[in-house]
């Protein structure tokens, strides 16, 4: 089985707070793979290193063979990466966007206006494409996010809680646009806090807390007979309201 990313070792600390600590991750090329957690579980600065803009503290990174540290550009010509919250120049169209995108990866003129409108049509941004990014929701700002990531055509797309701000017919869109590119031969990694988007889309999915590995495997090797929710609950520790947590909120409390 061919390796989309090898994750071996990967430590990472801020300060005296140890965020990341020797976690290792096989990820096959083709999948579908979620990364889920609790807040401050390490998601994102795991995705960051992968991504080639956090430099780890110990351990290696290979995306698709290519080694990201320590020297991450010749990774990052492989692999697209679209984060929670892209930061975008918001005085371009999105349009001027996907040219800018496109002209620094050394793309031809015509085959980054060619993918660029179909970028923009599929993912509903063709009625704005000619709008500045300032001017856009969250939502819409994340649909560009995705296609500056992907105009490239990248082996491994990197996905940081890609279905946050989104609304339903445009998390389908999402959706399809992801397996279309996975069906292609891509490969997908993101995080989510979405369990059932998790469940209902990735091959597999690896469990992280308080830095490091605790499951991993596929939705059903994880889930059992049961939900990934409820799976995830038991995994990580769940907590749950005592009777006499909050009695105050009783509307037969004076």
């Amino acid at each position: 089985m061919l390796t989309a990313i090898g994750i071996s070792g990967l430590k990472k600390a801020f300060g005296d707070a140890h965020v990341i600590q020797d976690l290792s991750l096989t990820i096959p090329t083709g999948s579908f793979y979620g990364l889920a957690g609790p807040n401050g579980a390490g998601k994102t600065t795991t995705i960051r290193m992968i991504a080639g803009l956090l430099r780890p503290d110990g351990g290696t990174i290979e995306v698709d063979g290519v080694s990201v540290w320590p020297d991450p550009r010749a990774a990052k010509r492989i692999l697209g990466y679209v984060p929670d919250n892209p930061t975008l120049f918001s005085r371009l169209s999105a349009r001027e966007m996907l040219d800018y995108a496109g002209m620094l990866r050394g793309m031809e003129s015509a085959t980054i206006r060619e993918r660029g409108d179909d970028l923009l049509r599929v993912l509903g941004l063709e009625a704005d494409a000619d709008r500045q990014i300032a001017d856009f929701s969250l939502g819409m700002t994340k649909r560009v996010g995705l296609a500056v990531a992907i105009l490239h055509s990248p082996r491994v797309l990197i996905l940081d809680e890609p279905f946050g701000s989104l609304d339903p017919v445009n998390t389908q869109v999402m959706e399809q646009l992801l397996a279309r590119y996975r069906d292609g031969g891509g490969s997908v990694v993101f995080s989510s806090h979405v369990l059932d988007v998790v469940e209902r889309l990735c091959d597999r999915v690896a469990v992280i807390a308080g830095g490091t590995l605790v499951a991993e495997g596929t939705v059903r090797e994880l889930a059992g007979t049961g939900s990934l929710e409820d799976a995830f609950v038991g995994i990580v520790g769940g907590r749950e309201l005592k009777k006499e947590d909050l009695g105050w909120l009783s509307s037969s409390s004076d």
